[in-house]
């Protein structure tokens, strides 16, 4: 364990150096000693102390109460008030400014250990609190963002199924055959759609709670992706060409069946989706080495901004080129999560209004890493 590192603020040369002699005596690593509250925070800003010992005498304009009190708001760093000042006015003030002890002149040297002690444990637990209370709030705000684009994403498709539904029951009489089989696609497109939106919140809420398992099994890969694409025609237009090419020996792969899925129907998806005017989605799969299998998925899209491939998989972003194409910014983020289960990897190349490929390698006899 690394030694706590602590700044003397003491005026007093003499009663300085004999505080900091104590300390390293008691196995602490004293990084500086100075007079004045200027000083203190310079060296605080400098050196970042685990724990300020403070005189309230101190030179300069700022005394030891005012300098720890910008210390606290500042950089959080626990402060003990060392000093021969002991009135109820100076205590009150100490009290308020957020400090972690206060030890009166003169002390023992258990005192002094003990008071450290005590401060860098309190100061562990609230940070660690502060941590805490940070994540619980993060999941609060994720929790209500996801309520909000359920809500708002989950009517789209509603209102499009029971607009066709509607129509065909009262007016079908009266459409051509082909004018039916358009609402009929437009009511499986909807489906597919509210289908994908209600997996991605499952899958989120598993992994966010740890609860998202990694089970690899024997899998035909190739019989996988072919009835993987005939899926996809569901959500795909005339415009669309769906393409699959598969090389290499691929008969001894074992992968989870399961978050498979989720990363081909994400980047499946996205690929029909953000390829408003069609183009051809090719989906290859390959045998790298014996050891890994390599899949790629290509379309002829609107591509992603470079500006936004650092925030490429995290919750909630997408990229300024969408314009009016719905989506919720969770696919990317579980994909990224899904192939992190099994010790794969992914990558992008793209250019807007040129399309994207996406390729992820994933080891082909994985084993199980979280159960």
């Amino acid at each position: 364990m690394s030694k706590a590192k602590i700044l003397i603020v003491e005026d007093e040369f003499l009663i300085a150096k004999g505080l900091s002699r104590k300390l390293k005596k008691l196995g602490y690593e004293v990084v500086d000693i100075v007079a004045s509250g200027e000083d203190a925070l310079q060296r605080v800003a400098d050196k970042y102390p685990d724990l300020v010992l403070m005189d309230i005498a101190i030179q300069g304009e700022l005394d030891g109460i005012e300098t720890a009190t910008k210390i606290h708001h500042y950089y959080k760093i626990p402060v003990i008030y060392v000093t021969a000042y002991a009135d109820d006015e100076t205590l009150e003030r100490a009290e308020s400014s957020g400090s972690y002890g206060y030890i009166l002149k003169p002390f023992k040297d258990r005192e002094v250990h003990a008071a450290i002690k005590m401060a860098l444990k309190k100061h562990r637990e609230e940070s660690q609190l502060q941590e805490l209370l940070k994540t619980a709030e993060s999941l609060v705000e994720n929790k209500s963002r996801l309520l909000s684009i359920a809500s708002h994403d989950l009517r789209i498709p509603l209102t499009a199924i029971q607009t066709s539904a509607e129509l065909l029951q009262f007016y079908s009489h009266n459409f051509s055959e082909e004018k039916k089989s358009k609402h009929f696609q437009r009511i499986r497109e909807a489906i597919h759609q509210m289908s994908v939106l209600l997996e991605d919140f499952l899958t989120l809420s598993s992994a966010e709670s740890g609860k998202l398992k990694f089970n690899p099994a024997p899998l035909d890969v190739v019989e996988f992706c072919q009835g993987f694409l005939e899926e996809c025609v569901a959500i795909a237009t005339p415009n669309h060409k769906l393409e699959f090419t598969a090389s290499g020996d691929l008969t001894q792969v074992c992968l989870d069946r399961k978050l498979l899925r989720h990363i081909l129907g994400n980047l499946l998806s996205n690929a029909i989706k953000y390829s408003p005017d069609g183009g051809t989605i090719h989906l290859a799969v390959t045998s790298e080495g014996g050891d890994r299998i390599c899949f790629r998925i290509t379309d002829e899209g609107i591509g992603i901004p470079p500006e936004y491939r650092e925030k490429l998989f995290e919750q909630f972003e997408r990229a300024t080129n969408v314009g009016t194409i719905s989506g919720t910014g969770l696919g990317l983020s579980i994909v990224k999560q899904a192939v992190d289960l099994h010790g794969g990897e992914i990558t992008l190349e793209t250019e807007v209004n040129r399309g994207s490929t996406f390729t992820l390698w994933l080891p082909m006899g994985a084993l199980p890493i979280n159960n």
